[in-house]
């Protein structure tokens, strides 16, 4: 999409190397390299998995991540996608899905510097809860 490369250019990244852990510690990763997105994501499905308005995700291409730690536990939410938490707090960690092969999602707020995360935009606009007010000028899908 033209305005995600707009946007890209205007827009933080993590500077690899970086890497993310859970509430308690035990689940890590690293990353190697710079996301390919970052968005906000407004769809049920993510809503109910993380107990909140909407959530962040940023997404590292196949072989430029790896779980450092104890490896997370996985809920498949729907039969094309998997949830990963940690298996001891059970934060919520990454997300699959078969619509991205090749990429790992994961949560902006597990990075260990989530100020070096900015979105580009939000994602399932249409299913966003009529009372959350944002007024960030992202573009919309």
């Amino acid at each position: 999409m033209l305005w995600r490369s707009i946007i890209a250019a205007m827009t933080t990244y993590p500077t690899p190397p970086f890497s993310g852990r859970c509430l308690c510690g035990a689940t890590r990763y690293d990353c190697d390299a710079a996301p390919i997105w970052q968005l906000h994501c407004h769809c049920e499905s993510c809503r109910r998995a993380t107990g909140s308005a909407f959530t962040q995700f940023f997404a590292i291409a196949d072989g430029h991540w790896r779980w450092s730690a104890a490896e997370p536990g996985m809920f498949r939410s729907s039969p094309k996608a998997q949830r990963f938490h940690c298996a001891t707090c059970a934060s919520p960690m990454a997300y699959r899905s078969e619509a991205a092969l090749g990429e790992m999602h994961f949560h902006a707020v597990t990075l260990d510097d989530p100020s070096a995360f900015a979105a580009e935009g939000h994602d399932f606009w249409d299913e966003r809860l009529p009372w959350l007010q944002l007024s960030d000028g992202s573009p919309s899908t």
